[in-house]
C-alpha cells in the first residue's frame, strides 16, 4: 500500500501517539487512572482516519493542486519574463546595430555630397570666372573703343579748343 505525503505523516504520528500511550503507562495500570482499551479505542481510531481522509480530500489536495497551478504559472511566467528579456535585448543590440549602419551611411553619403558639391562649386566659380574674363576683356574693348571714339572726337575739336584757350589767355582773337 502506498502512502502519500501527508498520510506518512499522519501515520508517523498516530504510531508515535500509540507507543508514547504504551510505554507511559496509561493503558496499562501504573498508577493513578488505569485505562483499560476496549471497542471505544478502535472506534477512536477509525474516527481519526476518517478525519485524515476527509481533511485530505476536502483540504489538503484542493491547496495542493491550487500550490501546484501557482507554481506553474510562476515557472510560466518566469519563462515568458526570459524570453522577453532576450528578444528586448537582441532588439536593443539590432537597433543599436542600425543606428551605428545608419550613422555609417549618413557619414558616406554627406563625404560625397560634400565632395560634389565641392566639384560643383568649383565648375560654377570657373564658369563665373571665365564669363567675368569673358565680360571683363568685352567691356575693356568697349572701353578702348569709347576712348578711342573720344580721342577722335576730341582731335577734331582740339584745334577749337585751343584757339579758344589761346583767345582766353591772351585776351585777343588769334
Amino acid at each position: 500500500m502506498k502512502i502519500s505525503g501527508l498520510n506518512r505523516k499522519c501515520y508517523i504520528v498516530f504510531h508515535f501517539i500509540l507507543i508514547y500511550l504504551l510505554f507511559t503507562g496509561v493503558a496499562f495500570g501504573s498508577g493513578g487512572i488505569t485505562v483499560i482499551p476496549d471497542w471505544t479505542l478502535w472506534v477512536q481510531i477509525a474516527n481519526f482516519l476518517l478525519i485524515v481522509w476527509a481533511l485530505n480530500i476536502v483540504l489538503f489536495r484542493p491547496i495542493r493542486k491550487i500550490l501546484i497551478q501557482r507554481k506553474e504559472k510562476i515557472t510560466t511566467l518566469e519563462q515568458n519574463i526570459e524570453t522577453s528579456d532576450k528578444e528586448a535585448n537582441e532588439k536593443n543590440e539590432a537597433f543599436d546595430s542600425g543606428i551605428k549602419d545608419a550613422r555609417a551611411k549618413g557619414l558616406n553619403e554627406k563625404n560625397v555630397l560634400l565632395k560634389e558639391a565641392t566639384d560643383e562649386e568649383r565648375e560654377i566659380i570657373d564658369k563665373i570666372n571665365q564669363k567675368a574674363q569673358a565680360d571683363l576683356s568685352e567691356v575693356r574693348e568697349k572701353i578702348a573703343k569709347d576712348v578711342e571714339a573720344v580721342r577722335a572726337s576730341l582731335q577734331k575739336e582740339i584745334d577749337s579748343f585751343a584757339s579758344a584757350i589761346g583767345e582766353k589767355i591772351l585776351g585777343r582773337a588769334v
